[in-house]
């Protein structure tokens, strides 16, 4: 598509009146997704599926809550401790253990990045949307609202 305007320019210059260019694109390129085809296994997301139901809050991350080996896995465990989700109904799984889980996870949410978090089996999004969700109060009332926080955390937020 770059390349157009000069070899249109010099079509024009070597055929004459611009009648003769055509009306359509000379390049035209293929649909990004024809080049990457997605190739999510039954057997991975099925094996998703269950690990998505496996807890009322999951977290697919890089390392494990207890050591993340990455700043935006940290940060997502931070937050969802600052927000006192009960650690009963919390699981992680650490993507780094299982390559076609690494790639799976993003294909089966259709999100690029990792860490991802699921809250009642519903995809909430990555650090960023945590981040922001936090800082605006939003988080906290989604998990709320599902019950998945420490008993008594609740009435001292309001208190």
């Amino acid at each position: 598509m770059l390349l157009r305007p000069a070899f249109t320019a010099s079509l024009r210059l070597s055929t004459g009146p611009s009648s003769l260019l055509p009306k359509t694109p000379l390049l035209t390129l293929p649909n990004f997704h024809t080049l990457h085809p997605r190739f999510l296994s039954t057997t991975t997301r099925a094996a998703i599926t269950k690990a998505v139901s496996s807890a009322p809050v999951v977290l697919f991350m890089k390392g494990t809550p207890e050591t993340p080996q990455c700043g935006f896995s940290r940060a997502s465990i931070q937050i969802l401790g600052l927000q006192g989700v009960d650690p009963a109904k919390f699981t992680a799984f650490n993507v780094l253990e299982d390559e076609e889980l690494r790639q799976g996870i993003k294909e089966y949410s259709d999100w690029p990045t990792i860490p991802q978090l699921y809250v009642e089996k519903e995809f909430v999004g990555g650090c960023d949307i945590l981040m922001s969700m936090h800082q605006s109060g939003e988080l906290g009332k989604l998990l709320e609202e599902k019950g998945v926080l420490v008993e008594g955390e609740e009435e001292e937020g309001k208190a």
